[in-house]
């Protein structure tokens, strides 16, 4: 199967939380608010993906869809909205519920992974907007068939998943990801409950722990590491 080489890049505490609203004190937030996004731009890659949850709380800016009755059925096959663009940002929301002002976040276009579940009237919302789209599962989302029409449909070789949790535990899960860039920051969370880096949902069947290969270690300055890790020996 043809798809993007995946690096999951995240930012986390020492006890592996990734939840910043935890972090209480505003010193450590404006400390190492610029951390992921530098560090980000170290590699070159066409996509970015990130949850639902985490688009809506991060970037959509909590916009609602505007819903409007289709003028009729619409076909469960990939949309594309801007066949020009070169950057993706890779919204998963399996039950099509974000909203956006425009087809782009950032510069980058916006392409969502659906399910089949999904009602005309957002596919309709989606056409409107110009946002892209493609179907992954009838009603759970199948990941390497996101992937592979992720590569297909559009100029992606290297994709950057950056959460939350529950997606990198699911590509994680399902053997989906190449590489790991980790800044672990020395904060001490211990938020009961809290998501982690990667996090495992209940529907799924988890599979047995995943061995990673240490690859680069390099100390930043304010005591953050940065660990790279493969998920294949060399």
């Amino acid at each position: 199967m043809k798809r993007p080489h995946v690096i999951c890049h995240m930012m986390s505490t020492v006890d592996g939380k990734i939840l910043a609203a935890n972090w209480q004190d505003e010193s450590l937030t404006d400390t190492y608010s610029g951390y992921f996004e530098k560090y980000h731009d170290t590699f070159t890659s066409q996509a970015w993906m990130c949850g639902r949850v985490t688009m809506e709380r991060d970037f959509s800016g909590g916009v609602q869809p505007d819903l409007q009755p289709a003028p009729h059925p619409i076909a469960r096959k990939p949309f594309i909205g801007d066949a020009q663009a070169t950057s993706f940002a890779i919204a998963v929301d399996a039950h099509g519920k974000l909203g956006w002002d425009g087809n782009a976040t950032g510069g980058d276009h916006i392409v969502e992974v659906l399910t089949e579940q999904v009602s005309d009237e957002y596919l309709h919302y989606l056409q409107r907007q110009g946002i892209s789209y493609l179907f992954a599962g009838e009603k759970e989302i199948d990941f390497a068939s996101a992937l592979e029409q992720l590569a297909r449909l559009f100029p992606i070789e290297t994709l950057m998943l950056e959460g939350g949790g529950h997606l990198n535990g699911s590509l994680l899960n399902a053997g989906l990801i190449d590489e790991l860039s980790l800044l672990v920051l020395p904060i001490a969370d211990g938020t009961p409950h809290s998501p982690t880096t990667f996090e495992v949902s209940d529907y799924l069947r988890k599979g047995p722990a995943t061995r990673l290969y240490l690859q680069q270690v390099q100390q930043l300055d304010n005591d953050v590491v940065w660990l790279k890790y493969r998920f294949t020996a060399e």
